[in-house]
């Protein structure tokens, strides 16, 4: 063999390798981001997950080694979640002050998020199964699996159209509120982070700090709202 198949055999039994390749994926993806003025498609998890699927599928390495590797990103989800209490905290006057528009947004928000999805597969004949799939598929993966599991839904699915939704959101949130004249940060992250979760989060923060802030609050609590109304559903389907 080459030196250079030799590195790479080398590097491809070293856990690190798919850390740093998802490190150095999500930083170029966000180069880009920078370069295009942060245009919504330009949107970097976008941009890294391609990248990331292009390097899997020329190593020829499957998802399981490879989470193997990079599952260290997949932990530290949990305290960045946390950490969004610091601009909550740092905006919480604010919060306050908006304690029943954002109440009434969240239910509002949250029912329409799962009626929609869900009633619309019902009418076109969707199998029970499918249906507890998508019901919460505005939450955050770990809240959204673990429903899914519980309601007799499928969790790889409902992980699969909770970043779809993510995705999709984070695109189309400044074009649509710009067309709707919603020009308030608040009111604009907090529509992107209860319909996108962490995704929208994350684009409402790049955004502005208020609009981030707005958004964790709406990712956090859709995600306890949807855990409540979800099993609702069972009722009716």
């Amino acid at each position: 063999m080459t030196s250079v198949e030799n590195l790479w055999v080398y590097l491809h039994e070293t856990p690190l390798l798919w850390l740093t390749i998802t490190l150095a994926a999500y930083t170029i993806a966000d180069s880009v981001s920078v370069l295009a003025r942060r245009h919504p498609i330009s949107n970097p998890i976008i941009i890294a997950t391609a990248l990331i699927i292009a390097a899997l599928v020329m190593t020829g390495t499957d998802y399981k080694t490879y989470f193997g590797g990079a599952q260290f990103v997949h932990f530290i989800l949990g305290p960045a979640t946390v950490a969004l209490a610091i601009p909550l905290v740092d905006n919480f006057k604010q919060i306050r002050r908006a304690a029943i528009p954002i109440t009434l947004a969240l239910v509002a928000g949250s029912a329409t998020a799962i009626i929609t999805a869900v009633g619309t597969a019902w009418l076109l004949g969707a199998p029970h199964e499918l249906l507890m799939s998508l019901a919460p598929k505005s939450v955050t993966t770990p809240i959204a699996m673990g429903l899914s599991e519980t309601l007799g839904g499928l969790p790889s699915l409902t992980a699969v159209l909770v970043v779809t939704t993510g995705i999709f959101g984070a695109i189309a949130v400044a074009p649509l509120m710009n067309v709707l004249k919603i020009t308030d940060p608040a009111a604009r992250g907090f529509a992107v982070g209860l319909a996108s979760h962490g995704m929208g989060t994350a684009r409402a923060f790049q955004a502005n700090v208020l609009a981030g802030s707005f958004a964790g609050l709406a990712m956090g609590l859709n995600g306890l709202m949807t855990a409540l109304l979800v099993p609702l559903l069972t009722l009716l389907f």
